[in-house]
């Protein structure tokens, strides 16, 4: 089937369950763009989102979730909700980095690795991500962070130096700064590109969740897998200022509490999620192991240096996250 039909198709799909779920009439219909496909747990539970916002809303705000980029791709999402083509999105946020420095700090490498430390980094960071966001006349909804991101490759890697003269997928400014770091060559490519780029060797390395893994059947390009839990980056949902305000109350309050909802079972399915990819990657042949002593310790080198970067770029309010952050 071709992608635009199999797109459409989707589509369809979602907006008919929605639609199903909060009864024709509704007074006002908003079009949400996700750069992940319906199966993925990010467009699962924005679906599931949209869905409360309708019953919530006694069906005045309907919101239709067109996945895998269908509407808008992934780098393209962003710019779409702040100019009103779209009145609301999900995007991964540190790839805007390069607007501001604060959007990437859940992609510092080995800042925070666990579920408890993502939001920790989170809960010091919210409030002026909040204010940033809202400068771009964006309101923040909800976040939910990936599962622990891995090393792919292709080849057996002992150390840093393993990696080095790799092309490597790069989705923000972290990405792309870690593998000029490491010696590696960054290749930007959106997840909906993936499983093409690294079949024709376009890439051939890359730091990434599990989900992202399995959605690509990256088993079909590469062959092994370090879990080296190197951040959690977040996905965020957020709404064209002007489009929210527009609304009334009862649907303004909808997207408040579902927007609660959707944060707290996202992160709980991506916890439950993140053995499960493992256990998926392995059942198809990849090797997934730790990594071993000299290549954790690279890593980790690289996520200091990448730290300091942060804090010297981000001025005072980086500076002031990490501290409250390190202070929890």
């Amino acid at each position: 089937m071709p992608k635009a039909i199999a797109a459409t198709a989707v589509t369809a799909a979602l907006t008919l369950a929605v639609t199903a779920a909060t009864g024709a009439g509704a007074a006002e219909k908003w079009d949400m763009p996700v750069a992940y496909p319906a199966t993925n747990f990010h467009t699962e539970n924005a679906v599931a989102f949209a869905k409360c916002v309708g019953e919530k809303s006694n069906g005045s705000l309907e919101i239709v979730v067109h996945p895998n980029g269908s509407l808008f791709s992934g780098s393209d999402i962003k710019r779409a909700v702040q100019t009103g083509q779209a009145p609301i999105g999900e995007r991964v946020l540190s790839a805007h980095e390069n607007e501001n420095r604060l959007f990437g700090i859940d992609a510092i490498p080995f800042l925070a690795t666990s579920y408890e430390a993502s939001d920790k980094l989170w809960n010091a960071a919210q409030g002026p991500i909040k204010d940033a966001l809202a400068k771009q006349k964006l309101t923040y909804l909800y976040s939910v962070p990936w599962p622990p991101q891995g090393l792919y490759t292709k080849k057996d890697i002992n150390s840093a130096a393993d990696l080095k003269g790799l092309k490597f997928r790069a989705y923000n400014a972290a990405t792309s700064r870690l593998a000029e770091l490491v010696g590696m060559i960054p290749v930007q490519i959106e997840a909906a590109e993936l499983s093409q780029a690294l079949a024709t060797g376009v890439a051939e390395a890359m730091i990434t969740s599990g989900s992202t893994g399995v959605d690509s059947k990256v088993w079909e390009s590469v062959d092994h897998f370090y879990d080296v839990s190197a951040w959690l980056p977040r996905n965020v949902v957020f709404a064209n200022a002007d489009a929210m305000a527009g609304l009334d109350e009862a649907s303004r309050g909808a997207l408040s509490a579902c927007a609660e909802e959707a944060r707290s079972r996202g992160t709980a399915r991506s916890q439950e999620l993140a053995t499960e990819y493992l256990k998926t990657l392995a059942e198809h042949g990849m090797k997934v192991s730790p990594p071993g002593e000299q290549l954790k310790a690279d890593l980790e080198g690289f996520g200091a240096t990448m730290t300091q970067d942060f804090i010297a770029a981000a001025g005072e309010p980086g500076k002031a996250i990490i501290d409250a952050y390190r202070g929890q």
